[in-house]
């Protein structure tokens, strides 16, 4: 919780410094939107108001008169009616009727734009209640009641009309629709008895349970039948092995037996072969009388034939066996076809019930499906019926909802001429003014800010870079105070604090620096230092020469070369001549030794001398590496000042000859592309980067302010520490 609030506050800071970097800009445009704010408040015109509040409910006299209708009621799809309303009352037909009834029209004599009205109307809704209240203000004291009492009656009429209009459209619509329902009525109730008299129905609940009572008194009589079947054909079969024929036989020797002249004849027969077997008996068979009875044995044979077959109609044959019967036998007969005859019945009775019961249960199977349709039909029936009735009554109650001439408007109170004017909003326009200035501004700083590509500040320096940061110098002005850096402080000479100004936190800030350079590495001294920029105007001409100022006053022997062969600067800065340098000496026109000048004790320096041609040439040689020991071995410290490393070769050739480069940036000058192409440059030319070092630093515009001195309050202690010495 504490690291999150910590980076709360400095990203708070961070917005603060944008708006000081930014204040010129904010400050402008909060004065142009404040200007304009003030400049509206004067161009307000002197405005009158009437205001009519008017109660919104539904109209209830259908209630009154029994009947029930929602012609004029209330409604609205968001359950919001009061909104909807507010837009009628403002809509354009609203609006020119008001115009109508005002009569206010233009040159040639048609009625004014409905603008002359809407600009000023306003329809609020009283919270909490369903009451709205209409207000118009304008120029006119006296035409502004008149208005809202116009726009009121407009209203109130077009609720009554808009009521009644919808009264006749349902009637209309109901007079189009009854004959088309009572004919489907019609239709329906003729569907519904076609299905009946198709499907034999009167009662389709009634018939089922007698159907099903049915089904049941045939299934017991076909088990009764069944059962009596049963006991017939046992009988049947007994009398069958007794009698020892079939029914055809039975019935025939039957017959036979009960034939006069059957009998007569088989007596004869009969009679005839007792005397031949008497004839036989005694007589050979070639006897004449024994051929003559055999031969009247074959007459009466055929005779007995002939009268059976006569009996019997030449269906069937009778066996001879069975010509003559017993009672018994007979009785036997004549039970074994009554049996038959019985049995037969009760096949035939039982078929008969099994078809009655299929045909039973068929028609129990589809009175489901009956009863289904018969109560959709009955259903369409109903409906039919009810939305007949529903449309008679509704006719009824638009026939008198016509007549009505009640709206759902009410007027609580109308509007009456203004007393006295609206205040002005004067004020309230320049603090809206203000406050969209302050809004815009800041937008505008914020914006400005982003577009600004520039290191603005030392801890956006050091993200990106990401190098040791050795030191930072604060910048100020003559008066001593820290003060913001110039893009183009570069034109100017930079001057050696080191050594001009005892008492300055900038001379503190550079022996801090050089304290850092001291105890940078403890494996090995680091004495010959190329001090670098990205771009010029960073101020490493500066930096190099207070460096070197402040390891001279500390007692070590400082050696300070310009080799910035481009644009020198250094003796300037000491008041010295070039007119020979190091140029001269790389050159072989003089010994080092010869051009050296010293500026204070213990600080020598070397300058440029005549601007070669070709720099990097001169740089990249051997003299040079020769010059660069030999320096090392007569001084403690060799400060190098070189060209910026963007676009030129010289830094990164000379950095490559010595212990370790210092580069230095300056927020407000180098932008993040330059400052990426130094840093690429860097690492591509495998340079000993020792560090950086924050030049021109404003105090109290940075974030991370603890780095550095105060120097009001710096100058102040040592001030007050001087003056009781």
């Amino acid at each position: 919780m504490e690291f999150t609030s910590y980076s709360e506050e400095i990203d708070l800071q961070k917005y603060w410094l944008v708006i000081k970097r930014r204040w010129l800009p904010a400050t402008v445009t909060f004065a142009i939107f404040l200007g304009c704010g003030y400049f509206f408040s004067l161009r307000q015109k002197v405005l009158y108001r009437a205001e009519s509040d008017i109660l919104i409910k539904s109209d209830k006299s259908s209630e009154l008169t029994g009947l029930r209708n929602n012609l004029g009621k209330i409604d609205s799809v968001n359950n919001d009616p009061l909104s909807t309303e507010k837009q009628i009352i403002s809509s354009r037909p609203i609006l020119e009727e008001a115009i109508e009834i005002l009569g206010i029209k233009d040159d040639d004599g048609q009625p004014k734009s409905i603008g002359l009205i809407s600009s000023g109307l306003s329809v609020k809704q009283i919270t909490g209640t369903d009451i709205l209240k209409i207000s118009y203000q304008g120029e006119d004291e006296k035409l502004v009641a008149e208005v809202v009492n116009s726009v009121v009656k407009a209203y109130i009429e077009n609720d009554v009309f808009t009521n009644r209009s919808e009264a006749v459209a349902a009637r209309e619509f109901i007079d189009n629709q009854l004959p088309k329902v009572e004919e489907a009525v019609q239709e329906a109730e003729k569907k519904l008895r076609i299905f009946k008299e198709k499907n034999n129905i009167a009662n389709l609940q009634g018939e089922a349970e007698r159907t099903l009572n049915t089904i049941g008194s045939l299934e017991s009589q076909m088990a009764q039948t069944q059962a009596q079947l049963a006991d017939t054909n046992a009988q049947y079969g007994t009398l069958r092995d007794q009698v020892g024929m079939n029914l055809e036989e039975a019935i025939a020797a039957s017959a036979v037996s009960q034939s006069n002249s059957v009998q007569q004849a088989l007596a004869t027969l009969q009679e005839l072969q007792v005397q031949l077997a008497d004839e036989r008996s005694r007589l050979t068979e070639g006897n004449p009388q024994i051929v003559s009875l055999q031969e009247r044995e074959e007459a009466l044979n055929s005779v007995v034939q002939e009268r059976i077959n006569n009996t019997l109609g030449n269906r069937q044959t009778a066996n001879n066996a069975n010509l003559q019967m017993g009672n018994l036998q007979q009785g036997l007969i004549a039970s074994f076809v009554d049996l038959e005859v019985q049995r037969s019945g009760l096949v035939s009775q039982l078929e008969t019930l099994r078809n009655t019961h299929n045909l039973y249960k068929k028609r129990l199977e589809i009175l489901p499906r009956l009863e289904e349709r018969q109560r959709e039909l009955e259903r369409q029936v109903q409906a039919a019926q009810s939305t007949y009735e529903t449309l008679l009554n509704k006719l009824q109650e638009t026939k008198v909802a016509e007549e009505q001439n009640v709206g759902n408007v009410r007027i609580i109170s109308e509007a009456i001429e203004p007393s006295g004017s609206i205040p002005t909003k004067s004020n309230l326009i320049v603090m809206a003014g203000g406050s969209v200035g302050i809004l815009m501004g800041l937008a505008v700083a914020f914006l400005i800010d982003i577009l600004d590509k520039s290191v603005k500040t030392v801890k956006e320096a050091k993200e990106l870079f990401g190098y040791t940061m050795l030191g930072v110098i604060p910048s100020f002005d003559k008066s001593g105070k820290i003060r913001p850096v110039a893009v183009n402080s570069d034109l100017s000479i930079p001057r050696v604090i080191a050594r001009d100004m005892s008492q300055s936190p900038v001379r503190e800030a550079y022996q801090m620096l050089q304290a850092n350079l001291k105890y940078l590495s403890s494996d090995e001294k680091i004495k010959s230092i190329v001090v670098a920029s990205s771009v010029s105007g960073e101020g490493k001409s500066e930096v190099s020469a207070n460096l070197a100022a402040s390891m001279a006053q500390v007692g070590r022997r400082v050696l300070l070369v310009d080799a910035d062969m481009r644009q020198p600067i250094q003796h300037h800065i000491w008041g010295l001549t070039n007119a020979i340098g190091l140029s001269n000496t790389l050159i072989s026109e003089a010994e080092w030794d010869e051009v050296t000048q010293e500026v204070m004790p213990g600080l020598d320096v070397i300058t440029a001398g005549v601007v070669p041609p070709n720099p990097v040439a001169l740089l990249d040689s051997r003299r040079m590496a020769r010059l660069v020991e030999v320096f090392s071995q007569n001084y403690d410290y060799i400060i190098f000042d070189t060209p910026p490393l963007v676009g030129l070769a010289d830094t990164t050739i000379l950095g490559k000859m010595t212990d370790g480069m210092l580069l230095v940036v300056r927020p407000g000058v180098v932008d993040s592309a330059s400052a990426s192409a130094a840093k690429e440059m860097v690492t591509h030319t495998n340079q000993k980067l020792l560090g950086m070092v924050a030049n021109g630093i404003a105090v109290n515009n940075e974030p991370d302010s603890y780095f550095f001195y105060k120097a009001d309050k710096y100058s102040k202690r040592n001030q007050a520490s001087l003056e009781r010495v």
